[in-house]
């Protein structure tokens, strides 16, 4: 969940879970540390009251101060070993990976999950890396699924392409771009429907 989406953030929070998203990932890249600590905490209220599960992207500190169920971060942030010192054993800790050499290294490190991307070309995020398409998706998932990791796939996925990512192995997608192109709500329980 993109906090800078054009909308108040609690309210697309709000929307995910009310149509049936359990899994969010909440992430506010140029908010102060003080804003984005509230959001995050009214988040992960709003996610634990649904049986939902809110993981903060790229602060440790405000995921711990959050008492959010996790952290995920990216090559250029905190390693896994040094998020989990802040974040808790117990959290939930994911990496992402963009090419072999990255995804290989995930799997020997402290980890809860292995994200890889981007699958498909995507505008909203800047990564610098081309698109890993589905067989890289296979890849990965046959590998960390043999060591009992899951995959997120993360990088231009739409409603239309969402099924053969699953169906590539990953355990499941992250989506931005596709999710706030109509209403949200909606949109997020046309997601469920296609992936279930």
């Amino acid at each position: 969940m993109c906090a800078a989406a054009g909308r108040p953030p609690l309210d697309l929070v709000r929307a995910v879970l009310s149509a049936g998203v359990r899994l969010i990932q909440l992430r506010a890249k140029v908010w102060d540390s003080g804003a984005f600590l509230d959001l995050a905490t009214a988040s992960v209220s709003e996610a634990r009251a649904a049986g939902g599960v809110l993981i903060v992207n790229d602060r440790a500190d405000v995921a711990a101060l959050a008492d959010a169920h996790g952290l995920h971060v990216g090559q250029e942030d905190l390693p896994p070993a040094d998020a989990r010192r802040v974040v808790g054993e117990s959290s939930w800790v994911g990496l992402s990976t963009h090419t072999e050499t990255q995804w290989t290294a995930a799997l020997d490190a402290p980890v809860s999950y292995v994200a890889i991307g981007p699958v498909f070309g995507t505008a909203t995020k800047a990564t610098g890396y081309q698109p890993v398409g589905l067989e890289t998706v296979r890849r990965v998932s046959a590998a960390a699924g043999a060591r009992g990791l899951p995959v997120v796939a993360i990088g231009g996925i739409t409603l239309d392409l969402a099924p053969s990512v699953i169906a590539a192995g990953a355990s499941s997608v992250a989506v931005i771009s596709d999710l706030l192109s109509a209403a949200p709500e909606a949109r997020a329980r046309a997601f469920i429907e296609a992936l279930t």
